[in-house]
């Protein structure tokens, strides 16, 4: 889900790309964060607390917790919420 249209604000957002997240392709905008397209495509659930198994989503969204670690394109713990997504890169829930 994306703001479409905003009373006060303009959106301009760049060329749509598409990147895979645990092999399923998802729709990102140029600039557009990991977590950002992950979210707008519904994606709440990131990742399991260690200790309990339990569900686990976007805390902070500014690099400053854990919540959002991810492998990206074979990197381990990628803060999701302040990498940019790109063509094809491909992210992977720990």
């Amino acid at each position: 889900m994306r703001i479409e249209k905003h009373p006060i604000k303009s959106f301009k957002r760049g060329e749509e790309i598409s990147f895979y997240y645990n092999g399923e392709a998802v729709t990102a905008f140029q600039g557009e964060t990991i977590a950002a397209a992950l979210h707008a495509a519904g994606h709440r659930q990131l990742t399991k607390s260690q200790k309990y198994g339990r569900d686990r989503g976007l805390f902070c969204a500014i690099g400053k917790c854990s919540a959002c670690l991810m492998v990206v394109d074979n990197v381990p713990n990628t803060p999701i919420c302040t990498t940019k997504a790109k063509p094809g890169m491909k992210v992977f829930s720990k």
